[in-house]
């Protein structure tokens, strides 16, 4: 028998827990907005798991930081392939040890798209640092976004953000703003009734994404500051503050992975 759900209600490491302890053979499909993945049980326990192109233990640990979004177990088979070694009970820990992390690091780091740049600090302070966050400082060109920088050290966003986090707080490091991969050139060029589209359909994806009632809340009232902002003649500015506001709201309810998924399909929008 099938057994489904709301995210919301039921979180990912409990639903896991729960099917685990039973000792069932089968797999988990979740969808939160536009995004869908599987974990894969045998006997219980977790063998492999797949979203986007995430698979093994990462793609266990960006679900379990959704918060919101369905589930559906079915038992039956599981995966033909074995990507997770890891314990339930290691693996759960970890998860919900990234889940604690990411609420910490998301005020400091609000989006994966943001660029570290050096502070004039950093050129008169001496401190010690650690190999993994000399790595980082190597790979600081001031052009790199987060996302980028953690393909160049070779390690998931998330590791970056911790990496990132110290830095930030020994103020050697300060984020700037970024909208890489936006062409914001072409938002200057829409007409009013391109612009209204354009803010209609940035509003109803970043619904998708959000179902939370204090998410919702934050969004309208960004919304509505956006909309003054657009009638005081500032429409480009207005539809820029809309995007930072959604993708902040993903990133810290969905993680950073969701945020840059939503960034891609606004830019689909300015094609």
């Amino acid at each position: 028998m099938a057994f489904q759900g709301s995210l919301k209600e039921l979180p990912l490491p409990d639903i896991i827990q729960l099917v685990s302890v039973s000792g069932k053979t089968g797999n988990f499909s979740l969808k939160a907005g536009t995004s869908e993945g599987e974990i894969h049980l045998l006997k219980g326990k977790i063998v492999h798991a797949e979203v986007g192109k995430l698979q093994g233990e990462e793609a266990v640990y960006e679900m379990a930081v959704w918060t919101e979004g369905d589930f559906v177990f079915v038992p039956g088979k599981s995966a033909s392939i074995s990507t997770i070694k890891k314990s339930n009970t290691n693996l759960l820990m970890e998860a919900a040890r990234r889940i604690d992390e990411w609420t910490v690091l998301s005020k400091k780091i609000p989006s994966t798209r943001l660029v570290p740049v050096f502070t004039d600090q950093a050129t008169t302070t001496s401190v010690s640092l650690t190999p993994q966050e000399w790595r980082v400082i190597s790979k600081i060109d001031e052009r790199r976004t987060v996302e980028e920088l953690a393909v160049a050290i070779g390690v998931s966003p998330f590791e970056a953000c911790k990496l990132l986090y110290g830095l930030l707080t020994s103020e050697l490091v300060k984020l700037e703003e970024s909208f890489s991969g936006i062409p914001i050139d072409r938002i200057g060029d829409l007409s009013s009734g391109q612009l209204e589209q354009l803010e209609a359909n940035i509003n109803s994806l970043s619904d998708s994404y959000l179902k939370d009632g204090a998410k919702l809340q934050e969004l309208a009232r960004a919304r509505a500051l956006s909309k003054a902002e657009s009638e005081a003649g500032r429409p480009v500015d207005a539809v820029l503050d809309l995007i930072r506001s959604a993708e902040k709201a993903i990133s810290s309810s969905l993680g950073p992975n969701r945020a840059k998924e939503f960034l891609g399909r606004v830019a689909d929008f300015l094609q």
